[in-house]
């Protein structure tokens, strides 16, 4: 494998779950490049201020700090150490109030309770998701009746076209069946979304219970 490989090998590795002190650089790049992604999603929720609001897989905690505005309580859930540490020391005083609950876990497994979020939001996780239906599954075991799920991913087509990512390990989905894995899990879809993104094209797909 060539240096270029290399390079591309870990970038693609610290995406999925960053870590260490480059997985702290990418935390903070995550929150620049994806932060029109992530504003619009969180946007989508159309929160009135009284939710639980819940982000999987929050990254650099942009979307924790936007939820945080509208939300009575959040909760966070990442697989990545190196980013629950960063959230930690960025909003100790939510922590402190009681406002921000944050959790180590995979999507696929959450440690919540059922019913214990009427707003989740996801963005660009599902690609590092080996079972998809899993994961459906337990976004709606901890989705409250009536609540509202929020999934942003790239465009399918134009990631597929990216070697960088095809070749370490990002598993992209045709939009048909992501929206077909919803369904099945009770994820009923109510709206989509697409708009420019990163010069890719990014999907907004709402649904809920």
């Amino acid at each position: 494998m060539g240096l270029r490989e290399r390079f591309q090998a870990g970038l693609a590795r610290q995406l999925g779950h960053p870590s260490g002190l480059r997985g702290r650089f990418v935390g903070s790049a995550l929150n620049r490049r994806n932060r029109e992604a992530v504003v619009k999603a969180v946007a989508a929720l159309e929160l009135s201020g009284a939710e639980r609001a819940l982000d999987i897989g929050f990254g650099g905690g942009l979307g924790l700090g936007l939820l945080l505005r509208k939300a009575t309580t959040v909760q966070g859930v990442e697989i990545s150490k190196t980013m629950l540490d960063r959230a930690r020391g960025t909003f100790r005083r939510e922590i402190a109030a009681g406002r921000l609950v944050l959790s180590e876990g995979s999507m696929t497994a959450l440690p919540l309770d059922d019913g214990s979020a009427d707003a989740i939001v996801t963005t660009n996780t599902v690609y590092f998701v080996d079972d998809l239906a899993a994961a459906f599954a337990e976004v709606a075991r901890v989705l409250a009746p009536g609540g509202r799920f929020v999934l942003g991913i790239g465009d399918p087509e134009l990631m597929g076209r990216a070697r960088m990512l095809t070749d370490n390990g990002f598993r992209i989905r045709p939009l048909a069946e992501i929206e077909a894995t919803l369904d099945a899990a009770g994820l009923a879809l109510s709206g989509h979304e697409r708009f420019a993104h990163s010069g890719l094209g990014f999907h907004l797909l709402l649904t809920g219970k």
